[in-house]
């Protein structure tokens, strides 16, 4: 159990260990004998609550309000510190070492942090409404004080200043669906965090932060330094359907052609595409939405060979239109939704979800590895500067982070729960951990650039 017994960022854990969740649940499960029934509970649910205390949990007992949680240093015991300092030689290497080359970023596991949020909603201007959970009348934080632990690594402490640094002068563009605007603003949040003068934070056309079709393009003046969001849900073009097409087709997405903006993007330094949320059947033929290819409509073509072609398209853009040399190019990969007894219409429900499902196991998502196919045959034939930002298994386990009902703001204390939204998230919360990988994936791509120019580098190790 000694993997959560720190938060990182004060010392390291080593890993591989069990969590202090799923050591309850097999506690809780187990029901062997009548000596356990009459004897053993009452003592399991005291190691509990003691293990919360011993593992640097003491916030959970004093409201969940951000202020009262307590420092690393003070919510650590002096056994506590004494065992990490013995297992000292047992630590893991930083992502950014070398030592820490091949770490897979994205096989670890979720941890309590007394240095989580990195920011609160209520000091970021740069946040949709939407996302504003305890604002909205959210009454736990619990969603925001988790960290991602890779098991093999440690990542680098998000560092605002450093990240402007090292964007000076340069663009960063996010390309997708609303999910991908819910990560957009957590960056916006995580580097406005750094910045004293909020004002000096603006939108170059002077468009609200709040929900609005098109494109967004923050502005950080100090550093000269563009943050923008392109809307582009199928990352194909969505248009008219040609002369001559059934009556039956209201739309038709071009899978040979990429949305609206494309040129816009080629430009970026860091550029992190999503898309997959809206390739359902709900969202496209059965709204009369079927898939172009050419001047065809091809009215048999499936959702996964239109999804397919449309990466294969995106994976050629990049490939003949963007500089290697300079632009890091990210996929960030499907956000699951934690929908219980429905959809987000019709009862779907996730508001008393409020802790992770820690212990669920990896599984398997085939947009993901339609992706991962297509980034792997393209890079055969062609040197290839994409990466996967695979969040998809570990935000499975985040069950807990959705707006759910918080969504809006509450009316007379209370907020109304007809519909549930359990697809976007909480911020402050899982998207940071997202741009935490992000961030170091960025920074150890800057790093082997400038040691390595001629060579594409591998900053996922994956």
């Amino acid at each position: 159990m000694i993997n959560n017994m720190v938060d990182h960022h004060c010392t390291k854990e080593p890993s591989d260990m069990a969590t202090q969740m799923d050591l309850f649940k097999k506690f809780k499960y187990s029901n062997n004998n009548t000596l356990h029934n009459i004897v053993g509970f009452p003592l399991i649910i005291a190691l509990f609550i003691a293990s919360f205390f011993f593992l640097g949990y003491t916030g959970i007992f004093r409201g969940i309000r951000h202020s009262d949680f307590s420092s690393c240093g003070s919510s650590i015991s002096s056994t506590t510190a004494a065992i990490e300092a013995a297992l000292s030689s047992n630590r893991r290497p930083g992502f950014l070492d070398q030592s820490g080359d091949h770490c897979d970023l994205f096989d670890g596991n979720w941890l309590w942090s007394n240095n989580h949020p990195l920011y609160q909603s209520e000091d970021c201007p740069f946040m949709d409404v939407g996302f504003r959970c305890t604002e909205n009348g959210r009454p736990d934080h619990f969603y925001s004080k988790w960290r991602w632990q890779p098991k093999d690594c440690d990542l680098p402490r998000f560092n605002s200043s450093e990240m402007l640094d090292k964007l000076r002068g340069r663009r960063v563009v996010f390309v997708g669906d609303s999910i991908g605007r819910n990560q957009w603003e957590s960056l916006l949040c995580m580097l406005a965090s750094g910045v004293a003068n909020k004002n000096s934070i603006y939108e170059m056309n002077g468009n609200p932060i709040t929900k609005h079709k098109g494109y967004l393009v923050f502005m950080f003046k100090d550093y000269n330094c563009l943050i923008e969001y392109y809307r582009a849900p199928f990352l194909a073009y969505q248009g008219s359907p040609p002369k001559g097409a059934s009556e039956q087709v209201k739309t038709t997405l071009r899978v040979d052609i990429l949305a609206s903006g494309f040129r816009q993007w080629k430009h970026a330094d860091l550029l992190i595409f999503n898309t997959g949320n809206w390739w359902t059947d709900e969202k496209t033929t059965k709204r009369g939405c079927y898939f172009q290819e050419g001047s065809e409509v091809k009215m048999n073509m499936s959702l996964e060979t239109a999804f397919q072609k449309t990466m294969e398209t995106l994976m050629d853009f990049v490939e003949k239109k963007i500089n290697k040399t300079k632009t890091l190019v990210l996929f960030r990969t499907l956000a699951p939704a934690h929908f219980r007894d429905g959809t987000w219409k019709n009862g779907g429900s996730c508001k008393l979800l409020k802790v992770p499902d820690l212990g669920l196991k990896k599984s398997r998502d085939r947009q993901v590895e339609i992706v991962s196919g297509v980034i792997s045959r393209k890079s055969e034939s062609h040197e290839m500067m994409i990466k996967l930002l695979k969040v998809t298994n570990m935000s499975l386990q985040r069950k807990d982070g959705h707006t759910s009902i918080y969504y809006q703001p509450a009316v007379i204390g209370e907020v109304a729960s007809h519909r549930q939204d359990c697809s976007h998230w909480c911020l402050p919360g899982v998207p940071d951990a997202w741009n935490e990988l992000l961030y170091a994936m960025f920074l150890k791509w800057e790093s082997l650039r400038h040691s390595s120019s001629s060579s594409i580098v591998d900053v996922t190790s994956t």
